[in-house]
């Protein structure tokens, strides 16, 4: 699936149905952080407010995926760099947070969790879907890609916490999730920092 050797073909995203797909993606990841937010502390649920500040990330990493389209190498390969070291440091705020409502968090809603965790999936896979044609490409692109995967993984995951909350009446398998999320986050983080620093060096060489 990765291209890495064919370098002079890498797609950096200067189509215009790229850049159609990408402002849908952005508007519709801007309008699920302000759902979600809203329903993570009405629910008390730890899996959707680590989920929440991933979809504005993904709004804001995606408009400046759109705005270094056709730019050069070196710039394309700086957004990724970014994308990438935020996706981190998203990742070990989600593991401090889980850490803090680990010892002195209380039991989430699992109905809000579900209802939420189901609408957070289908704005997702409806996401990754749209950007499924172009996920080979370069730093850039590659990222957008990648961070909408492993969102609608995530989603999957708040669901089935919803569920095991329901049936365990404990608040762990919420903090499970919240916690494996994180480690995904830094997963895509590393991809995306090693493919943006393979550009670089191409970029200066």
């Amino acid at each position: 699936m990765e291209h890495c050797c064919e370098t002079e073909h890498e797609f950096d995203g200067a189509s215009a149905a790229y850049k159609r797909v990408l402002w849908v993606v952005i508007v519709l990841n801007g309008a699920m952080f302000l759902v979600e937010t809203g329903a993570g502390v009405l629910a008390k649920s730890m899996a959707l407010r680590a989920d929440a500040p991933d979809f504005l990330g993904d709004s804001v990493t995606y408009a400046i995926s759109l705005m270094v389209i056709g730019a050069a190498l070196r710039w394309r390969a700086r957004a990724a760099m970014f994308k990438g070291v935020s996706l981190g440091v998203m990742g070990l705020w989600v593991f401090g947070a889980t850490l803090y409502h680990t010892l002195v968090g209380g039991q989430p809603e699992p109905v809000t969790m579900g209802l939420i965790g189901a609408l957070a999936l289908v704005v997702n896979v409806t996401s990754a879907a749209l950007l499924f044609r172009f996920r080979d490409g370069d730093a850039n692109v590659r990222s957008v890609w990648l961070c909408s995967r492993n969102d609608a993984i995530g989603n999957v995951a708040v669901l089935v916490a919803a569920g095991l909350v329901q049936l365990t009446a404990t608040p762990w398998p919420d903090l499970i999730v919240a916690a494996g999320m994180a480690a995904l986050f830094l997963k895509g983080s590393f991809a995306i920092v090693r493919h943006a620093r393979t550009d670089l060096a191409r970029a200066t060489a």
